[in-house]
């Protein structure tokens, strides 16, 4: 019973007298001059007195009720003001997209409707490029790192993708000065802080970051007296109009997207918020003129570079995407209303319930071993993202229908075929699109970068 005492244990001085059965260990919470018991534990002890409840706000923590009235005006939990480039669902993608499908799981299938699923796959494949070659690169900028003896071995893996994809982002020429990066899915915002490393010459180059969570070790910090601005926003990608962010609004930078391991749905929002920002944007037409060559930045020959055009478009008022290098992950997180592949998966056929479908048996790809299991369960600590396995992946594994990698490969066809509505969707709006192994297997099994730069026009 919670509030009796432990075996022989004691509560730490000046700490809490509460006994917390659950996690088998007093309370940790300091107490006031004279107190045996924390605020939250008060009514445990003589301290009752004064009856506690749960916040309204937020039942993870309790109130006195006579002091209710004050702490709903500090409470952590208490809504705050939305900022200026609060959008809500305006990355969405439009409500009328939202088609109602019929949730069927993939266990509860048989074996005839996943024969057809498959066949469904197989057809909608074809003509499209499912082997992806191998692009594993490296950059100077972490050199010194990647052979830090200090490193662990989680540490090393991170360290050898974020290589890889500056690598690539850099033979694509996306490592440029007088740019916005947008690290979409930032987490501790690591990848930016490479990118800064390997642009530290560079000049006029900043940062965005764009987290939902409350994230801590944070690596900005370390770039505050820094020539870059690394500017950090706590927002759903759902609900960004990057038209509004005062640092690109004030800058008029074009910007470049990146992002490692941007799980499931949140590709398609960030692409959404890139290229779209209301229901009536039409699919085939490019948003704004993709590229001019700018006399500033070459004198001519190979070294002249493309660069966004920024005729015809007020500073701040428009966004120019200059490229992008996304880490893709999790299809089976992915959400039909929020996909940017609808017109691809039309035009072979398909909808919302094959989509559905598909989004599930994406998972095989990576769960059809216990192994594969747990690196996925060790990548997702490692990432401190919900990088989950779909219930499914395991249930499905008990109906026998086909072997282990038999369903690997049909789960990899399934992400292939969700990824080629993402190509298919970049290159309506006027890019030039590369999916590659970026990455071994053994060092994360997501190992696919999707990046795209501008048709030169």
């Amino acid at each position: 019973m919670e509030g009796s005492t432990a075996d022989g244990a004691a509560p730490l001085p000046g700490r809490c007298a509460f006994y917390v059965v659950k996690k088998k260990r007093y309370c940790k919470m300091i107490v006031g001059s004279g107190k045996t018991f924390c605020g939250e534990h008060a009514n445990a002890g003589e301290e009752g007195e004064r009856k506690r409840i749960p916040c309204p706000l937020d039942n993870k923590h309790t109130v006195f009720e006579d002091n209710l009235t004050k702490h709903l005006k500090k409470c952590n939990s208490k809504e705050k003001p939305k900022p200026i480039y609060y959008v809500k669902d305006i990355n969405a993608g439009c409500a009328s997209e939202d088609e109602t499908v019929k949730e069927i799981s993939i266990a509860d299938r048989t074996k005839e409707e996943l024969d057809d699923l498959i066949v469904k796959l197989k057809n909608a494949l074809q003509g499209l490029n499912t082997k992806l070659i191998e692009n594993t690169l490296s950059h100077s900028a972490l050199h010194e790192s990647l052979n830090d003896p200090k490193n662990g071995d989680s540490a090393f893996k991170h360290l050898k993708q974020q290589a890889s994809i500056l690598g690539n982002m850099e033979a694509l020429e996306l490592l440029s000065p007088n740019r916005c990066y947008i690290e979409f899915g930032a987490g501790k915002g690591k990848l930016s802080h490479w990118i800064h490393i390997a642009l530290k010459s560079a000049e006029n180059v900043h940062f965005l970051l764009v987290e939902r969570s409350s994230t801590r070790f944070k690596v900005d910090g370390k770039h505050k007296n820094a020539d870059s601005t690394f500017d950090r926003l706590q927002v759903d990608i759902q609900h960004l109009d990057l038209r509004k962010v005062p640092l690109l609004r004030e800058k008029g930078l074009p910007v470049i997207g990146v992002g490692k391991h941007l799980c499931g749905a949140a590709t398609d929002l960030a692409l959404r918020c890139l290229f779209e920002h209301n229901c009536t944007s039409k699919d085939d037409e490019p948003p704004f003129k993709r590229v001019k060559l700018n006399q500033a930045e070459g004198a001519g020959g190979k070294d002249m570079k493309p660069v966004p055009s920024t005729e015809g478009r007020e500073t701040g008022k428009e966004i120019v995407v200059s490229g992008l290098a996304i880490a893709l992950c999790c299809h089976h997180r992915c959400d039909w209303r929020h996909y940017v592949g609808k017109e691809f998966f039309r035009e072979r056929g398909l909808g919302p319930e094959e989509f559905a479908a598909f989004q599930r048996m994406s998972s095989w790809a990576t769960c059809g071993m216990r192994k594969a299991a747990e690196t996925t369960s060790e990548h997702k600590r490692d990432e401190e993202k919900e990088h989950e396995m779909s219930d499914e992946a395991v249930l499905d594994t008990l109906n026998g229908f086909m072997s282990v990698e038999d369903r690997e490969q049909i789960g990899r066809l399934c992400k292939r075929l969700i990824d080629h509505g993402r190509v298919h969707y970049l290159q309506k709006k006027g890019f030039k699109t590369s999916m590659k192994y970026y990455t071994s297997r053994d060092v994360s099994l997501e190992n696919v970068l999707l990046a795209a730069i501008p048709i030169v026009y």
